[in-house]
């Protein structure tokens, strides 16, 4: 096995690795003409949400009834945040893999009947935006000390609070939000789904990041917006038990999108290096930059195997919270470490933002604090180890 990406992996099939061309060329097509306006204007086009539908790349999680694909495998989930971590400008997409692998589950699993057929066909079609708002000003990581509040007056819920780094927050038409309806701080959580159209609901910046430039993260406030208690997922007081069933996936998608992103670094790292000339000859040639190289892609084959073999168990429904908590903090903080090698292998070049290496500095950061920081995963770890 030659290069930092391994061909050899025994955890894909054939339709997996005929989705994976599928990706990649929704990526060349959609994202790489686009990418740079993107970026400025910090969001994605509405558009990019119905081709994706028509592509086949978002929904096929959703079932076929409604208009998705059909499937539950997450392994397809993996495969397009790698395609999206590998390719040169695709950042735009993250908003898509954002609905694939962390909203629509909402949707899909938490719903009745009736609000199955209300939202999913939409949300197949990429006509209906999704978002889920759990991060408040002064909460964090701390899920239940949420403060924004939804007061039951008759047939609707009146809401109150406000959100911040809301991924899609200023394309979503629908937003999975985590609002407080009692006084105890786990079952006084629930969800209501709050459509973007109702009076009171209103967007705030479009926040400017230090990477991840063209996916919009934004500010969200409720002011005495009625909510239809219609519109709520599961019963009342659910609402944590329903984020915490989906943060489990949230955080391998992470993950695994971590090590997708450190072998992409490392690809191109490697071609730099063959190619850059430094004192007449390749500076890959050089003995410290091959013991970095071979230090960084040897721990990125372990994380790769032991990540593969997480994704196996999550298809099969075999996935822990604490299994997950692990592969995100290793992943990601092994990612940003890596990307600050791969910089310094760059030289100057590697400050400049022509290069990708200096967008994978500034993109990968936020990994290890998005889903989870990593000193609430080794919280995590911890303590299901009895400390």
């Amino acid at each position: 096995m030659s290069g930092a990406i391994p061909t050899d992996r025994s955890l894909y099939e054939d339709d997996h690795e005929a989705f994976r061309e599928t990706v990649r060329a929704f990526a060349d097509k959609h994202a790489a003409p686009n990418a740079e306006r993107w970026g400025r204007e910090g969001k994605v086009d509405r558009w990019l949400f119905t081709e994706a539908a028509k592509a086949g790349v978002l929904g096929f999680n959703i079932p076929e009834e409604f208009g998705g694909g059909g499937t539950r495998d997450f392994r397809f989930n993996a495969i397009f945040g790698e395609e999206l971590a590998r390719h040169p400008v695709s950042d735009g997409l993250a908003g898509v893999g954002l609905s694939n692998d962390i909203v629509i589950p909402y949707f899909t699993d938490l719903t009745d009947d009736e609000q199955k057929r209300r939202w999913l066909p939409g949300i197949a079609a990429g006509e209906l935006i999704v978002a889920v708002a759990m991060t408040e000003p002064g909460t964090g990581s701390d899920l239940s000390g949420i403060r924004t509040s939804a007061v039951r007056d008759g047939d609707d819920y009146v809401v109150n609070g406000s959100k911040v780094f809301i991924s899609n927050g200023q394309n979503a038409d629908l937003v999975v939000t985590a609002v407080r309806t009692g006084d105890d701080r786990h079952k006084g959580i629930s969800l209501l789904v709050i459509e973007a159209d109702a009076p009171g609901f209103k967007r705030g910046r479009n926040l400017e990041k230090v990477g991840l430039h063209a996916q919009d993260t934004s500010e969200l406030f409720f002011e005495d917006v009625r909510v239809p208690a219609a519109n709520l997922l599961g019963e009342e007081g659910s609402g944590f038990l329903g984020l915490m069933r989906n943060l489990p996936q949230e955080r391998i998608s992470i993950a695994a999108n971590a090590v997708a992103a450190s072998e992409g670094v490392l690809e191109r790292t490697l071609t730099y290096v063959k190619e850059r000339q430094a004192f007449g000859k390749p500076i890959g040639s050089f003995q410290n930059t091959r013991f970095e190289l071979a230090d960084m892609v040897t721990a990125v084959r372990v994380s790769r195997s032991y990540i593969d073999d997480l994704l196996a168990r999550h298809s099969r429904g075999e996935l822990s919270a604490v299994d997950a908590a692990a592969a995100k903090f290793w992943t990601t903080e092994q990612y940003v470490q890596i990307v600050g090698r791969c910089v310094q292998l760059h030289g100057g070049y590697g400050y400049m933002l022509e290069y990708r290496i200096a967008q994978d500095y500034l993109d990968s950061r936020i990994t290890t604090i998005y889903g989870g920081t990593t000193e609430i995963m080794k919280e995590i770890v911890g303590r299901d180890l009895g400390l």
